[in-house]
């Protein structure tokens, strides 16, 4: 049987299909997770610049010494807050909307309070797992920076004449080589995990095995995994880029807080929840893909469904390896 086709937008589709049947159920799971993370990362540039706003106003009652440890601690204080509450957020959001649409593609029930519940199973897990990325991949860019430092301290031990600066063109051809490197194996990982945070949730299975499981599932699919991850990166990296200045743009900061500033916001903070949303899904429904393509899919439906002919939902015409089963009573 040939390869079959599994393009972005079949799992783009399906994702608005599942969100689409349980709107209410996704919007009640966005606005309690996914629309304050979606504001938090709007408005803390425009917090950071009030931060420093009302700082230097007050900088003629301080030192220049005291000015710039107040700054300095307020500002780490607030990233640290930042950090932490974006990140509860997204654990919390990716365990709860992971179950709900694992549970929609079936076909069962979705319900607020079972999604919540899965969030008690599922947070540690998530929290140890996306971690254990985080260090390897923080190894990683740790490895190649010392390799760096050590070649060039072992070329002016030998006596070679060696320019730290930006004209030397050999020197940074030489750090741009090594950053593309770098960059294409950092982009290998993160297709390649694409599925962990889903293995997490639906196998409950978490640590070096997720990420084993996850690259197992995407083998063979990479470039759809990569297609999405890039795509939901672009057009969120645009939307942040975008609402980064909202203070400077509409004078949010020194001259009132206008009705087109609190409007960008809300507009903004909107989009960003639903790409939020539909990575999350997209993320889910590429899980279920990569499963039914692995032969690993119909007796699960066949044991959920019982006696009932059942296909998956690809998209005729572009997957054309439909799965289905006959439950037989063993």
């Amino acid at each position: 049987m040939p390869t079959p086709h599994l393009s972005l937008c079949t799992i783009l589709s399906e994702s608005k299909r599942i969100i689409k049947a349980h709107s209410r159920h996704f919007l009640a799971l966005s606005v309690l997770f996914l629309l304050p993370l979606s504001f938090s990362i709007v408005v803390f540039p425009t917090l950071q610049q009030l931060l420093h706003f009302t700082t230097h106003n007050s900088r003629t009652l301080l030192s220049h010494a005291i000015y710039h440890s107040t700054f300095d601690k307020q500002s780490l204080l607030l990233t640290l807050l930042y950090l932490g509450f974006t990140f509860v957020l997204s654990l919390c959001a990716v365990g709860s909307i992971t179950y709900s649409v694992f549970h929609g593609f079936y076909g069962r029930p979705v319900k607020f309070m079972s999604a919540i519940k899965s969030i008690v199973v599922s947070f540690f897990p998530l929290l140890a797992t996306i971690l254990l990325c985080q260090i390897i991949m923080s190894g990683i860019i740790a490895f190649f920076v010392i390799v760096v430092f050590l070649v060039v301290k072992f070329v002016n031990f030998v006596g070679f004449q060696c320019e730290y600066s930006y004209s030397s063109p050999f020197f940074v051809g030489c750090i741009l080589l090594l950053i593309i490197f770098l960059l294409l194996i950092l982009v290998y990982l993160q297709v390649n995990w694409v599925l962990v945070a889903v293995v997490v949730v639906v196998e409950s299975s978490w640590g070096f095995k997720a990420l084993k499981r996850s690259k197992y599932l995407v083998k063979g699919y990479s470039f759809v995994a990569l297609s999405q991850s890039s795509c939901f990166a672009f057009l969120v990296g645009i939307l942040i880029w975008s609402s980064s200045d909202l203070g400077t743009r509409f004078g949010g900061i020194s001259k009132g807080w206008s009705w087109a500033f609190v409007l960008q916001i809300v507009i903004a903070s909107t989009l960003l929840m639903l790409l939020f949303l539909y990575n999350i899904a997209a993320n889910t429904l590429l899980y279920m893909y990569c499963k039914a393509i692995h032969g690993e899919l119909a007796m699960e439906i066949a044991e959920e469904f019982a006696e009932e002919y059942v296909s998956l939902p690809f998209d005729n015409g572009k997957v054309p390896h439909l799965v289905s089963a006959v439950y037989n009573g063993y």
